[in-house]
């Protein structure tokens, strides 16, 4: 029924065994490349598996680290509140250092309660360990308003020098510092009572042993009290005006105090106090020849112009000290500022007898029919005088406006520019 099957032959046997290596022998290249590509894949799944090893190894590092760094913070927190001494002091070396870090670390020391520890360090005896606990709060204080006001809420401004007897010069530019950097709470809603730093200030601009930073510290913490306007009464009644009337004129502090100054004139008290001072108007018309210091002519030129306004006193005063020659060389050599400022104040000394104060222009030229003698003459006459006055301040002024010059030709230029002008009225 079934067909016979021949029994395989050696011819058989080779060839079927030919083939059988010949199928190994060709697909074994794909094997290699393939068992290549399963070790590689391989070595990566292992180094995959190994890594959240290590990185678990690093947090783990970091965060013992951290746990090591806040229980030696409660330690030294804890030796600031109930330590000794030496511990104390010892614990705020180590709270400053933490506190130069950054704003987060700071705000945190604060949230810890440092602040009022180091508040009654700043009371002691000790020079060293009283300056040690100004410079931690100055470090503390920097870039957060919060612990500023952390600061005065503690007292510090309640125990301040209240001279300079017994404080070194360094103990006391670091006050200075500190009381600067808890200044800028003025323009905040928090409510700092100004009364309590002028003793402090006044004392040191009033010193001659304490040096140019530490007043100049002084005078920029004056300022940013001044950008308040009811703080102008206790700042004029405290002294504080009268001490930077005698400082205008040294010139590392007449910027400052000639900015502060100018906040505190607009005020009718700060007027009259600035007009009262014996140095007024002498030491501002003294500034306004101060080409070095353009800033100083613009300040002053400012203050001149409130104290002029409206007060016919004021100017003639300002008239006797010389002011009209030293604005007519403003006017001409000042900068931008200086020269639009001192403008105005020559047309407001242009004739007294025909002027009358306006509510914000300051002095105007009174009003007559256009076209009537009267006004034409007084017109004239104007001219002339002004003429007259530009003729004796150039010919006055000509060698120190020469020496200017820095180059003969540019000397030559100006010296065609004065002759051309000496003819000729100022533009008004």
């Amino acid at each position: 029924m079934f067909p016979q099957q021949k029994p395989p032959t050696l011819s058989d046997s080779f060839s079927s065994s030919s083939s059988a290596s010949t199928s190994r022998f060709f697909p074994y290249p794909k094997f290699r490349f393939f068992s290549r590509i399963r070790r590689f894949l391989r070595s990566k799944s292992l180094s995959k598996r190994s890594f959240p090893s290590a990185r678990f190894e690093k947090e783990t590092i970091e965060m013992r680290e951290e746990e090591e760094e806040s229980l030696g913070l409660q330690k030294s927190v804890k030796r600031l509140h109930f330590g000794s001494w030496e511990e104390k002091e010892a614990a705020a070396t180590e709270i400053r250092r933490l506190a130069q870090e950054d704003v987060k670390t700071r705000k945190s020391l604060a949230e810890l309660g440092v602040v009022p520890p180091l508040v009654s360090m700043v009371g002691s005896p000790v020079v060293g360990r009283r300056r040690l606990a100004v410079q931690t709060l100055l470090d503390l204080a920097n870039g957060t308003y919060t612990n500023k006001a952390v600061m005065v809420e503690a007292g510090l401004l309640s125990i301040l020098p209240k001279s300079v007897d017994g404080v070194d010069e360094s103990t006391m530019h670091d006050f200075a510092r500190l009381l600067l950097s808890i200044s800028f709470l003025a323009n905040t809603q928090f409510p700092l009572d100004p009364t309590e730093i002028l003793p402090f200030l006044v004392v040191v601009l009033e010193s001659d042993s304490s040096s140019i930073e530490t007043k100049e510290s002084c005078i920029c913490t004056l300022y940013n009290l001044s950008t308040v306007l009811d703080n102008s009464g206790p700042l004029i009644n405290g002294g504080a005006l009268q001490s930077l009337l005698r400082l205008v004129s040294e010139k590392e502090l007449s910027e400052k105090a000639l900015a502060t100054i100018g906040n505190l004139v607009v005020t009718l008290t700060g007027k009259k106090a600035v007009e009262n001072s014996p140095v007024v108007p002498e030491s501002l018309i003294e500034i306004m020849t101060w080409e070095d210091k353009p800033k100083c002519q613009e300040l002053s030129a400012y203050v001149l112009m409130i104290l002029a306004h409206q007060s016919s006193v004021q100017r003639q005063k300002m008239a006797k000290a010389g002011i009209v020659p030293v604005l007519l060389e403003v006017a001409l050599l000042g900068s931008p500022l200086a020269q639009k400022r001192a403008f105005k104040l020559l047309q407001w000394f242009k004739d007294e007898r025909q002027t009358r104060m306006g509510p914000h222009s300051g002095p105007q030229t009174g009003r007559f029919v256009m076209g009537s003698p009267v006004n034409e003459r007084e017109t004239v006459e104007g001219k002339k005088m002004m003429q007259t006055l530009v003729k004796q301040s150039l010919n006055k002024n000509m060698e120190m406006i020469t020496r200017r010059a820095n180059a003969a030709t540019a000397a030559s230029n100006l010296k065609t520019l004065v002759l051309s002008t000496s003819s000729k009225s100022l533009p008004y």
